[in-house]
């Protein structure tokens, strides 16, 4: 329990308003994602392949999270991993709403009300294989997949791409 306390708060902590600067103080032009979610397919297991660091998850191992709809029709979130110290697993509740209903590419996640962050779809699979999510600031970057791994060419496209949209490849620590 005190585990999986302290993970919701660095969860918490890492979402809050006040600790990004806004877009508009990164210089880069607005943050592009893609031009449509289902929703309902995005929803499931997702297993994290790279990360900027962040102090949130700092000695986490082995990320995932799992994605649910919720009877409001928001999302549930599930985020777990193992700790790298004494491998035992860490887990956050959160809970997601999208923010933009032409795409459903930006949401807002929270761990703790009234604390919440961007959560922006910037790539998607073509049969949602995997997801690249953003942060407008350019401070947080995850590549997920439906799979524990992921192959080299595409990751490397991925990280192209990511580049092109003002996330620096060289900040990308890979699983």
């Amino acid at each position: 329990m005190k585990v999986t306390l302290i993970f919701a708060l660095l969860a918490l902590v890492a979402v809050c308003p006040g600790r990004q600067t806004a877009q508009a103080d990164t210089g880069l032009p607005p943050l592009q994602t893609v031009q449509q979610v289902d929703l309902k397919r995005y929803l499931g297991q997702w297993y994290e392949i790279a990360r900027y660091p962040n102090w949130f998850q700092k000695g986490c191992l082995e990320s995932s999270a799992s994605y649910a709809l919720r009877d409001d029709g928001d999302i549930e979130v599930l985020n777990r991993c193992k700790d790298s110290e004494d491998g035992r697993q860490r887990q956050a509740k959160g809970h997601a709403w999208v923010v933009d209903n032409a795409s459903n590419a930006k949401l807002k996640v929270s761990f703790f009300w009234p604390f919440r962050g961007d959560y922006w779809i910037i790539e998607l699979g073509r049969e949602y294989e995997y997801a690249v999510i953003g942060t407008p600031n350019r401070k947080y970057f995850w590549i997920l997949s439906r799979t524990r791994s992921m192959d080299d060419s595409l990751y490397a496209a991925i990280l192209q791409r990511a580049k092109q949209q003002g996330f620096d490849p060289g900040l990308v620590v890979r699983n």
